[in-house]
Order: C-alpha cells, then sequence, then structure tokens
C-alpha cells in the first residue's frame, strides 16, 4: 500500500465544538495537513503555536476579478492576506471569482460574463500573480458549483481552467475541488486530465452531503487510482463535514486515497 498524495483536510469543518486550535493540533497529530478558511476569525498566535502544516486559507477577504474597483479592493486584501499566510507557513492562497457572503452567497452575482469581464478577470489574475512574486507566495483559484452558489462569475471548473490557462504563470494554480465539479459538470477524470498541468491542489467532499469519501456517489478510491496513473502526486484536500465521527471520517479519506 502506498500513500502518493499530501493529504490534509479543513479544520472548520470538523470536530466543530472543539476550539480551531486543537482541530489544527489532532489533524497534525495524525498526519494530515490543515486547511483554514478566513484567518480574522481566528486567534493567529494560538496557531502558530501548533506548528502545524497549514496547507491552505482563503488568499482574499473581499473583492473580486472582473470590475476595477473590485480588482483594487482584491489586491489589497490578498496582498495582506499573503503576509498573514507567511506567518503561519500557508503553502497556497485560494481565490474565486468574487467574494463570498453568507452561507457561500456570491456577494457579487452575474449569471453572463462578457467579454469585458473575461479581459478584466484576465488582467487581475496577472496583477494578483505580481503580488505573489513580490510576496513569495502561490494563489490558487477554484471552481464553484452554481446550485449552491448561485451567480458566481468564473465559477465552472471550465471556466477556471480557461483563466488560469490563459494566465499561465506559477504563481497562479487551480484548486480544482471535485465536489463541486461533481454537481456541476461531472466527468471528474476528464476534467483531471484537463486541469493537470495547472493544478494545486484537489479537494474532495463526497456528494450528496458534502461529507467523506464513501458517504455519496463518488468512486474516489477509483478516482485516486487515475490521479495516480495519470502522475498527480501532489495536495489532496478533503473540505467536508463528517458523517459522524470526525476521525473515521478522516480515515476513510485516507483510505480512499491510499494506493
Amino acid at each position: 500500500m502506498t500513500q502518493p498524495f499530501q493529504l490534509a483536510a479543513c479544520a472548520e469543518m470538523l470536530w466543530q465544538d472543539k476550539p480551531i486550535e486543537w482541530r489544527a493540533a489532532r489533524l497534525t497529530e495524525m498526519g494530515f495537513g490543515v486547511g483554514l478558511w478566513n484567518w480574522p476569525d481566528h486567534d493567529l498566535a494560538k496557531l502558530e503555536a501548533v506548528r502545524a502544516n497549514y496547507t491552505i486559507m482563503n488568499g482574499y477577504l473581499e473583492g473580486r476579478l472582473a470590475d476595477e474597483d473590485g480588482a483594487e479592493t482584491l489586491l489589497a486584501s490578498a496582498r495582506e492576506t499573503a503576509r498573514v499566510g507567511k506567518r503561519l507557513g500557508v503553502d497556497r492562497l485560494n481565490l474565486h471569482g468574487t467574494g463570498l457572503g453568507d452561507g457561500g452567497i456570491p456577494i457579487w452575482q452575474h449569471d453572463i460574463t462578457t467579454g469585458p469581464m473575461w479581459l478584466k478577470a484576465k488582467d487581475t489574475l496577472n496583477r494578483i500573480c505580481d503580488v505573489a512574486e513580490q510576496e513569495d507566495v502561490v494563489f490558487t483559484l477554484e471552481n464553484l458549483n452554481l446550485l449552491d452558489h448561485p451567480g458566481c462569475p468564473f465559477g465552472s471548473t471550465a471556466d477556471v481552467l480557461a483563466l488560469v490557462a490563459s494566465v499561465d504563470r506559477p504563481r497562479l494554480r487551480i484548486n480544482l475541488d471535485l465536489y463541486h465539479t461533481q454537481i456541476g459538470e461531472g466527468d471528474l477524470i476528464r476534467w483531471c486530465e484537463e486541469c493537470l498541468p495547472w493544478i494545486g491542489e484537489i479537494q474532495v467532499a463526497d456528494n450528496p452531503g458534502r461529507c467523506e469519501p464513501g458517504t455519496g456517489e463518488i468512486n474516489y478510491p477509483g478516482l485516486a487510482r487515475a490521479l495516480a496513473d495519470m502522475g498527480y502526486n501532489g495536495p489532496v484536500g478533503m473540505e467536508a463535514f463528517a458523517k459522524g465521527d470526525a476521525e473515521a471520517a478522516l480515515e476513510a479519506f485516507r483510505a480512499a486515497f491510499t494506493l
């Protein structure tokens, strides 16, 4: 049995009755990296003291890709967050097409993305790459399904791939969230193949329910074999709730990605 991937889990979604630093410590003890969401929600000093392998966190607090005011806000927020991420040693800083509000609902909703929006989004991501080079960090752009996140510009897997591939700079990668791809498009293995040159992280949860692998319809062991066969050996993060016991959920995740 081999473990070709770098496994991590989102701390906010597990052991929700425990302090975040306790969750980071327990994930570390179990051999997982630690994913985070918004840093202002936490005591950074306590998280630093855990000395966990913090793998990914939201790379901005506000802003959006496709208009000038939103881009300026995003760039300022991303630079501030990059410096916070460096305190924790975070590997990747995550972006979306626009900021998300309560329940993950996009703050700036557009059902149609126009040509000028595409050009502006590409320009904004090139400027994000400039910030990333200055701060020595890597940003990822995540796909989102439009049932849970209606009106999110550049939310689909196809849109994220088109943007990141068109920018094609090493400081910008895809955070390929297969839970969202399954809901939005399906055909997971072929999307992994299409995105492979630009993948910075793969995130997983089963569907329906957004719980650990094995609780829904996605054949994650088969997907893990396909990823290994295509040469992927990078980060895989479980961004999922536990259907029951959190440690059992994590072990199910580990088993699904052990070959």
